[in-house]
């Protein structure tokens, strides 16, 4: 695909954005990180191991609210798009969004008691968690996508774009530090079970909210300002018909590899950081205070490589790094599988070898996306930041809630046997073992390799992007 550059055009204007721009917007990721990695260390562990759920059923739960959250995105994406308000298109829904985040947050560790009948009490109890889930992810999508969907209204510059998201990364990969710490912290000071993680949720929705709105007042004039403020509410210009758009979507080439970038380093990450507990506490055998240390060196080393790997963007690009910092990741993977009971020290080694393939799949994808955003304004003449988001986080999520249904299936197939909270942890069979073993490392290791696919195919380069820019700004200065 090549984008003729006129000789004689001049460059557009590459403005830079302040530190403390920046620094707030980042600062909004904490709404994320903080309960998305809670959850995703701990909420399938919690509903097996604290609420009594067997694993057929946790996995339904994840399920239930994970579709809803993919399908509600690019809705919101869409809606987002077409608000017209003297807010702008995107803060009306970040700051209405906010309080039921936490709210929904805290009542996801609540563990109601319905029935003495057991069977009657899982039945209760998948309905509720999956209620409380899905009310959970429409207020989180309400708050995260419109925020996400800002880069490109915040600056259009191709390295700027990178700084920008690898402040994000970083507060993102710091909350998931954070949020380990301080699930460390409070499960040391709450002995029973089902307090210690209510506390956690209280703790966590509260700097999830707090965040939000710091980052709206520290990024508010920057945006409102680059928008015309005759067209704040402007009636929405026609656009394509939500059929036309979904359409156009899928015969996008550059937007289905990112897409299929995102979705791959995801659904391995993620796969992972759930079945994680299971593995260090039923296979490696170990305390459960070192599942949330290998977490904490893995995103500990993921946030040490963010601005290393953020400033080797710029002398090779987006799409080396990424082909360079991916495969650390799947060695990682792989090694996990054939690690023994006894080799803590190579535990933590893999953990911190996984960090640097991390930080990329961080990183790199969504600093893709704002680029992938241009290239459709110069086809189409219209910004739809909010439906190519939407998308790109729908198909994550589904893709994410069907596996997390399937490690639930796994391992209830492989015999796992749930816990009873203030009881010890049950022997699993040698089946559930290895089906443990199987999920963290073979799994992950297969969905990252075909990341790597999507990436050697994806095909706005620095390059293309800058005459991606130049045509823009030919068309928006025609006389």
């Amino acid at each position: 695909m090549e984008y003729p550059l006129p000789s004689a055009l001049p460059k557009p204007e590459a403005k830079k954005l302040s530190f403390t721009t920046k620094f707030t917007y980042g600062l909004g990721e904490l709404s994320a990180a903080i309960p998305g990695n809670i959850l995703s260390f701990f909420f399938l562990f919690f509903l097996t191991n604290v609420a009594g759920l067997n694993a057929s059923t946790a996995g339904s739960v994840l399920l239930i609210s994970k579709a809803w959250d993919g399908i509600n995105d690019p809705m919101i994406g869409w809606l987002s798009d077409h608000t017209r308000s003297p807010w702008g298109r995107r803060y009306p829904w970040i700051v209405c969004g906010a309080v039921p985040l936490g709210v929904f947050f805290v009542l996801l560790w609540i563990v109601p008691t319905f029935s003495n009948d057991g069977t009657l009490n899982q039945q209760a109890l998948l309905g509720y968690y999956g209620i409380v889930g899905v009310l959970f992810y429409a207020a989180f999508t309400s708050v995260l996508l419109p925020l996400s969907a800002l880069v490109p209204e915040l600056t259009q510059d191709y390295h700027e774009r990178t700084s920008l998201i690898s402040f994000k990364s970083a507060f993102s990969v710091g909350g998931a530090i954070f949020a380990l710490v301080l699930a460390q912290v409070i499960f040391s000071m709450v002995e029973h079970p089902s307090q210690k993680y209510l506390v956690l949720g209280i703790v966590c929705a509260t700097c999830a909210v707090v965040s939000v709105y710091v980052s709206v007042l520290g990024t508010r004039k920057i945006v409102l300002k680059a928008q015309e403020p005759e067209t704040l509410n402007a009636p929405v210009p026609p656009s394509l018909s939500w059929r036309s758009q979904i359409g156009y979507i899928f015969t996008n080439r550059p937007f289905l590899c990112v897409m299929g970038i995102y979705l791959c380093s995801w659904l391995g990450v993620q796969i992972t950081a759930a079945i994680l507990p299971y593995f260090v506490i039923n296979w490696m055998g170990l305390p459960d205070h070192h599942f949330t240390q290998v977490a904490i060196a893995v995103q500990g080393t993921a946030l040490t490589m963010m601005f290393m790997w953020s400033f080797v963007s710029k002398r090779v690009g987006k799409k080396a790094v990424y082909l360079i910092g991916m495969p650390l990741l799947i060695l990682a993977e792989s090694g996990l599988f054939f690690l023994q009971p006894g080799q803590v020290g190579l535990l933590y080694g893999l953990a911190v070898l996984a960090g640097f393939g991390i930080a990329t799949a961080y990183l790199i994808p969504w600093s893709m996306l704002p680029d992938v955003v241009d290239l459709d304004e110069l086809n189409s003449g219209q910004r739809r930041e909010g439906i190519f988001y939407g998308f790109m986080v729908l198909f994550q999520k589904m893709g994410f809630a069907i596996a997390l249904f399937l490690v639930g299936k796994i391992l209830d197939w492989a015999g796992f046997i749930p816990s009873v909270a203030g009881e010890p942890n049950p022997v699993q069979p040698e089946s559930a073992l290895f089906a443990i073993r199987m999920i963290i490392g073979l799994l992950p290791t297969l969905i990252l390799i075909c990341g790597l696919v999507f990436t050697y195919f994806y095909p706005i380069t620095r390059e293309v992007h800058v005459q991606i820019l130049h045509q823009l700004w030919e068309r928006n200065h025609k006389s």
